[in-house]
């Protein structure tokens, strides 16, 4: 088993002048991210590279359709792709960086083989999917109504940078489902069977650092994020490392469903699956790694260990209210539609879970939660 696996190079910067500066950005390179991000921090910079921005070409999570559209009007002769926004910017660009990029559902469909053809550079925007340390790219694959993931190292970047600028007007709301994301990574990372003692490193301080910021906020209001922002960052990056092997699992296949077919932001959809399957699990096996997990946080949130769900939800409330899953539009009819996609769709996933669920236990989840 692998005990540590670290790729890319890791760069921090306070201010993108200095992460400009230092990586010498201009011919050859193309920048891909959102006109909002690029004009307030790289507009004045009169930067000579090539600049495409994907809210141009759809809104919200990445889609094959999104992809096969950008990569028709990216200029081909480039030598770095640098992605610079959340998770749907780092999940095109590593596609991107492939040598033959299209069509896109080849490569998810193990017909076109993963080479790298270009030098990728991957800079988060969020706090929240620490993309820019994983091997994994997950678009919306429109015509099959789910969304579906690959993993292979090609994909990881060659240089993961953390700059601290661009996080200072990240939007609450943004804030609060990229967060809850890295939570749901960290957590899900250190209950799974193929994680070990120096992945689990990262899985718990990544969770002390969320937990203690969302405390803080409950006490002083939600600005009090502003001054620790640089906490979320590298929470969500080492929650990116925690997960890079080890793997995320029934958490995200359950909210894929959700996320695909009502457009709930994806960190928004990980919550309204989350505790359902916490307790899931707690009902099959209390013992193991998930006990020490539950007394890591119980020890955060200073309350006892059977009462751990329920406080963990009560804080997160306070950042980002839970809803049913019938409040997203969901129909009932839908649940055991939902509970076949995951079990056909996310095998990748479900094989990273503390315990295994078949389609009974996923079922049963999504009824609790509707």
């Amino acid at each position: 088993m692998i005990e540590l696996q670290l790729k890319p190079t890791l760069y921090t910067y306070e201010s993108c002048r200095e992460f400009v500066d230092d990586l010498h950005l201009g011919k050859g390179d193309l920048i891909v991210t959102n006109e909002y991000i690029y004009e307030p921090n790289f507009g004045n910079m009169d930067l000579d590279c090539a600049v495409i921005f994907q809210e141009k070409y759809g809104a919200g999570e990445p889609s094959d359709d999104m992809a096969e559209a950008m990569y028709r009007d990216m200029p081909k002769d480039v030598k770095r792709i640098i992605g610079i926004g959340g998770g749907t910017i780092m999940d095109l660009c590593k596609l991107f960086s492939l040598r033959k990029v299209s069509p896109i559902l080849d490569l998810f469909d193990g017909i076109t083989p993963l080479e790298k053809g270009k030098e990728l550079i991957l800079i988060p925007t969020t706090c929240g999917t620490g993309s820019e340390v994983t091997n994994v790219s997950v678009m919306a694959l429109i015509s099959r109504n789910t969304k579906k993931g690959i993993a292979d190292d090609v994909l990881y970047a060659d240089k993961a940078v953390l700059i601290t600028q661009l996080l200072k007007t990240l939007p609450f709301k943004v804030f609060a489902t990229s967060s809850i994301d890295a939570l749901v990574h960290a957590v899900e990372s250190a209950l799974s069977p193929h994680s070990g003692p120096s992945f689990r490193l990262f899985s718990y301080h990544a969770i002390d650092l969320i937990l203690r910021g969302y405390m803080k906020m409950r006490e002083e209001g939600p600005e009090a994020r502003i001054p620790i922002m640089k906490d979320f960052l590298l929470a969500s990056n080492w929650a990116g490392i925690a997960f890079s092997i080890p793997g995320c699992a029934a958490v995200h296949a359950m909210s894929y469903p959700l996320g695909a077919k009502y457009h709930v932001p994806h960190g928004e959809s990980n919550y309204a699956i989350f505790t359902g399957v916490m307790n899931c699990y707690m009902s099959i096996k209390s013992d193991g790694e998930i006990a020490r997990l539950n007394q890591f946080i119980a020890n955060i949130l200073g309350c006892r260990p059977a009462d751990v769900y329920t406080e963990l939800e009560n804080l997160l409330n306070t950042i980002l209210p839970k809803k049913a899953l019938h409040e997203y539009g969901v129909k009932q009819e839908e649940l055991a539609e939902f509970a076949d996609s995951v079990m056909k769709n996310q095998g990748r996933l479900m094989a990273h879970n503390f315990v295994e669920l078949d389609y009974d236990k996923v079922y049963s989840i999504y009824k609790s939660l509707y």
